[in-house]
């Protein structure tokens, strides 16, 4: 039997931070997993995609925009083949780096299945050879992650009807494809296959695509894959998918009630994720699990048995990898001594990787309005951004939310080029308790798209530059004063 301080199980964007950071805190510390170091984020999931979405950007850009700017090309084609041979390189790069920086920090790595034996023993089925090691811990932090969820009326195969895992490595180009569920993980797949020519339809049950996303950017992103030829089906009811041959072929009822199907040679089926705690046999540790699968965690994220943590997916909250890493430092901090190591969820930060893309952080319109809270909006097009034009990507927005009393910045909400990395500004003036004046008097460099963000908080006060305001009310002016957002506070 083999004895550590710390042992993490799931080596996911939540686990194996955990394990290092634990090791930097002086814990002799483990980490198990059954797959491949990284989990899901790096090699089924937020890596492999993007890695691919980029791609796509530079091929639908090729075939497109690059025209408009004078450029042309004979027989523009994609070996598709040779472009998950690359995705596959970025993945193995970062898991090979993961399993480096375990080594470099002495932490003991096992490849296998995890199962409680008791509060304080793991039991490891390896991989290898299917021996089994027993394991002992003061400590344990649960990070086994979430799976693909399922759809009734519909299996899955691996083949023809897939889960966002198969999708993300197809043998051949599919010329069509039916997308089972327009939430995130769908949607940022339906992109990248629309964007090298697959055919693509999507079939999403609620009334509209990314459920719970600010419908206001959901429209331009709906707009720019209808552009391509994306045929978008809402409040459609799948009751069933069949092979037929080579196609898939689902069946559903539309918005209207009427009997509808749809055929394609791959079905994606993408309706969200659940928890994944099987095998783990929690309930021999004395460890609960709600009624959806989920482990309550308190806001030091331990379990209802105290020295055991739990953190990421296979708990209640957002499904997000940086939600997982941020969580793992607490634990780290907590279970190291740290009893003060708690955490705030005001401030957690979304992107969805559409083209274009999506990311919001903070309080929404309609959350606002849910909560009876008051709000006022400034909102700033990038189709009025140098920056944007010159590189002929100008579709969408950023919209700030404020408080209408104290200006007090709520919410950022960007549709448009960049916005995943744009949002980090928003995320870190929130927690820092910035105005949404500080964000309009915050000197930005010309031309970028940041200054989206200073247009937006510009136009908040009706005094925005680059667009005009047909409300603006001209505010007085203190004498003496230099700044251009005198009379905002």
């Amino acid at each position: 039997m083999k004895k550590f301080d710390a042992v993490v199980i799931g080596a996911g964007p939540g686990g194996y931070v955990c394990a290092i950071r634990l090791a930097q805190l002086g814990k002799k510390t483990a980490i198990i997993d059954r797959d491949n170091l990284g989990g899901t984020c790096l090699n089924w999931g937020c890596i492999p995609s993007k890695a691919l979405i980029h791609a796509a950007h530079l091929f639908d850009t090729m075939n497109h925009s690059a025209k408009d700017m004078g450029f042309s090309f004979k027989d523009l084609t994609l070996d598709f083949k040779k472009l998950n041979t690359w995705k596959n390189s970025v993945v193995n790069k970062l898991t090979s780096g993961i399993g480096g920086l375990c080594k470099r920090h002495g932490i003991e790595v096992f490849m296998g299945t995890a199962e409680f034996k008791s509060p304080k023993q793991l039991e490891v089925t390896m991989n290898d050879s299917k021996t089994k090691e027993l394991i002992e811990f003061d400590q344990v932090v649960i990070a086994t992650g979430s799976e693909s969820a399922n759809l009734n009326g519909v299996t899955v195969d691996g083949k023809l009807i897939v889960t966002s895992k198969e999708a993300l490595n197809l043998p051949d180009l599919p010329k069509s494809l039916v997308l089972i569920g327009g939430g995130v993980i769908g949607l940022e797949l339906g992109s990248f296959y629309s964007m090298i020519g697959t055919s693509v339809t999507v079939l999403e049950y609620a009334d509209q695509l990314l459920p719970g996303t600010d419908l206001d950017l959901v429209r331009v992103v709906e707009k720019s894959l209808a552009s391509r030829g994306v045929n978008i089906q809402t409040k459609f009811k799948v009751s069933g998918a069949e092979v037929k041959g080579k196609k898939v072929s689902v069946k559903g009822t539309d918005r209207d009630g009427k009997a509808a199907s749809f055929e394609g040679d791959v079905c994606l089926v993408s309706v969200g994720r659940r928890p994944f705690v099987k095998f783990l046999s929690p309930e021999k540790a004395g460890v609960q699990v709600d009624a959806r699968g989920f482990i309550p965690v308190n806001k030091s994220l331990q379990t209802n048995v105290p020295h055991i943590y739990a953190i990421g997916d296979c708990t209640p909250g957002p499904a997000l990898a940086h939600r997982a890493s941020h969580e793992a430092l607490i634990v780290a901090a907590h279970l190291a001594g740290d009893k003060n190591s708690v955490v705030d969820y005001r401030v957690i930060p979304a992107a969805i990787f559409t083209s274009p893309e999506i990311a919001s952080v903070g309080l929404s319109e309609s959350e606002a309005k849910a909560k009876n809270i008051e709000v006022k909006v400034g909102k700033f097009p990038f189709a009025a951004l140098g920056r944007a034009l010159a590189n002929n990507s100008a579709e969408g927005f950023c919209k700030i939310i404020g408080n209408p009393k104290t200006n007090d910045l709520l919410g950022m909400h960007i549709v448009g080029p960049d916005a995943g990395n744009l949002i980090g500004e928003g995320a870190l003036a929130i927690e820092m308790g910035a105005s949404v004046e500080d964000l309009a008097l915050t000197i930005h460099t010309h031309p970028t798209y940041p200054e989206a963000i200073m247009e937006a908080a510009d136009a908040y006060f009706d005094h925005a530059i680059h667009i005009y305001q047909a409300g603006h009310k001209a505010a007085p002016v203190a004498k003496g004063s230099t700044t251009s957002q005198v009379g905002h506070a």
